[in-house]
Order: structure tokens, then C-alpha cells, then sequence
């Protein structure tokens, strides 16, 4: 996957949330088909830690079946890093068990104006895609 496609809408979607939970982690799940994102899911953080994530379970279950009745899979998955670059962490890629989707990063070293990557995760390899923004 060379890219992902969100709307500006739904960017602006992820960055609320990552914001909102600063200065800790925020994470959260981009549903849709092929590499376009149709839906954001907000998701809670169970470790509230301003340097790692974890979905609540629950609430993960629920996403998940309700991609499924919509005919959707998961894009991508997000989450900020408060303190530092946009660029997967030691943990992050240890903790990519979901080789088919992007990890959109959201740094907020500078809070004014966020940094946006994404990246595939294969086997400890990470590589870069293309965030493109549509209206």
C-alpha cells in the first residue's frame, strides 16, 4: 500500500482526539475499503502513559463487529506520540501485530501544528506511505 485516503474531516477527527488526550497517548482505528478511510473510531486508551497505548477490549470487540456488519477492515490504526517524533518507537513496532494496516503516527511535540506519518510494520520493517488528504 503506497498511501492512505482520509478526508480532511476525518483527520481533523483523529486530531481532536489525540489532542484531548494529551499529554498522554491517544489510539484509535480507521475503518473502510482498499486504503480509503470511511470511519474514525475514537478509542479509548486502557494505560493512560504518555509513551504507550492499549485499546480497551470491549470497545475494540464492538469496532471491529461493527466494521464487519458495514463490509469494512481496518485501514489503519492511530495513535499520538505527545512528546516526540511521528516515527514508530521500539514499542510501536514490536507491538504491530497487523501486517495488512497503516500506523498513522500524530506527533505533538509541537501541539499547534501536528506532525501526520503513516507506516507498514512487516516483520520489524518499517516503511512509509503517503497520507493523502481529500476534501
Amino acid at each position: 500500500m503506497a498511501e492512505i485516503i482520509l478526508s480532511r474531516a476525518h483527520l481533523a477527527q483523529v486530531i481532536t482526539h489525540c489532542k484531548a488526550a494529551y499529554p498522554n497517548e491517544a489510539c484509535g482505528i480507521l475503518s473502510g475499503t482498499g486504503n480509503t478511510v470511511l470511519n474514525v473510531y475514537a478509542m479509548t486508551n486502557a494505560e493512560p502513559s504518555p509513551v504507550s497505548y492499549f485499546m480497551e477490549p470491549q470497545e475494540q470487540f464492538r469496532v471491529m463487529k461493527a466494521m464487519r456488519e458495514e463490509g469494512q477492515r481496518i485501514v489503519a490504526i492511530f495513535h499520538s506520540h505527545p512528546h516526540s517524533p511521528a516515527y514508530p518507537s521500539a514499542k510501536d513496532v514490536n507491538l504491530a501485530f497487523y501486517s495488512d494496516a497503516v500506523y498513522v503516527i500524530i506527533g505533538l511535540a509541537h501541539v499547534t501544528s501536528p506532525e501526520i506519518r503513516a507506516f507498514t510494520i512487516i516483520e520489524g520493517e518499517i516503511t512509509e506511505v503517503s497520507v493523502h488528504t481529500i476534501d
